[in-house]
Parts: structure tokens; C-alpha cells; sequence
């Protein structure tokens, strides 16, 4: 299989671009939808290797955003240059800010030791919550399974669950009409 066969874009991406673009009155055959994704891979390769070649022009190892710009002039793409400008100093804006997030711990006045007890400190913290939503999940599923037991637990002792004798009363008064407890 040739290299060039395997190349494509994600057809979900391709049929987002078709739906967005087209009027919603018309569809688009799948038939078509390859042969749009065939000639978007086709036009990556063109600027890629016109690209390349700026780039091996200017004695560099790696195709930069800059490169990429000069590809596009040079073929005669001027109409997407200010965009793809736009693109490209949004995309270098983000990596600056994600490089001084990353930073943020490197410059930070904590040493390597502080920062890691302060992880363990977090991760203790976030263990005894879990433990303690386990437990009142197991508690509260006690009480589901015996709805006749009163789980409630006051300072640590458990209540009994009532006398046949109290509950008999209690039904009585219900039946009754009263709704009121003895």
C-alpha cells in the first residue's frame, strides 16, 4: 500500500466542514465527501513540501508557522495569508501562556520536598473525603435494606429498633384517624 493511500483526514471533521459550509437545502453524497477530503490532503502536501523547502532554504531543521506563510505566498495563496497569520499568533499566544502555567511551580519559592508533601497533604485530604462519603453511602444503604430499624446514631450508640408493642400502638392510632405518635 502507497504511503499517499493512507494519508486522510477524519471523515467526522470533513462532514462538519461540508454541513457548515452548505446551504441546508442540499446534501452532500459521501462520493463527494472523499474526493473534498482527498484534495484537502493533496493541498497539505503541497504546502508542506513548499514549506519543507523555504525551510531547507533558510538552513533550518524544523517547518515553522513562518514557513508555512511564505509557502502559502509563494504559491499564490495571498487570500488565506491574513488569516492563517491570525491563526498563527493565537496559536503562539496560547503556548506562552501555557508555558508560564508550567512555569509557575518551576519559579515557585517551595523546594522540590515542600511541593511534594504538599501533594501528599492533598491527595491525605482528598482519601479522608472519600472514606467519609463511603461511609455515609454504606450507612444510608443500611437503612434502605431495613426500613423498620431506626439507624440513627447518637453520640456513637446505636438505637434499638422499636418493640412490637410500640409499633402495634402506633398503628392504632393511625387506624384510628389520629395521626399523631404516642
Amino acid at each position: 500500500m502507497d504511503l499517499d493511500e493512507e494519508l486522510s483526514l477524519p471523515k467526522a471533521t470533513i462532514t462538519k466542514l461540508v454541513n457548515e459550509m452548505m446551504p441546508e437545502d442540499i446534501t452532500c453524497p459521501k462520493e463527494t465527501r472523499d474526493l473534498l477530503s482527498e484534495c484537502c490532503v493533496e493541498f497539505i502536501h503541497l504546502i508542506a513540501s513548499e514549506a519543507n523547502e523555504i525551510c531547507e532554504k533558510d538552513t533550518k531543521k524544523t517547518i515553522a508557522g513562518e514557513h508555512v506563510v511564505s509557502a502559502l505566498q509563494s504559491l499564490g495563496f495571498e487570500d488565506y495569508v491574513s488569516e492563517i497569520k491570525e491563526v498563527l499568533n493565537e496559536y503562539q499566544k496560547q503556548q506562552k501562556d501555557r508555558e508560564k502555567r508550567s512555569s509557575r511551580l518551576e519559579h515557585s519559592a517551595l523546594s522540590q520536598e515542600e511541593l511534594l508533601q504538599y501533594q501528599e497533604e492533598l491527595f491525605r485530604n482528598s482519601r479522608m473525603r472519600m472514606a467519609q462519603g463511603a461511609e455515609e453511602a454504606a450507612l444510608v444503604a443500611a437503612q434502605n435494606q431495613n426500613p423498620n430499624m431506626n439507624n440513627t446514631i447518637n453520640n456513637g450508640i446505636q438505637e434499638p429498633p422499636p418493640s412490637s408493642s410500640t409499633m402495634e400502638t402506633e398503628t392504632t392510632v393511625m387506624a384510628e384517624g389520629n395521626t399523631g405518635h404516642i
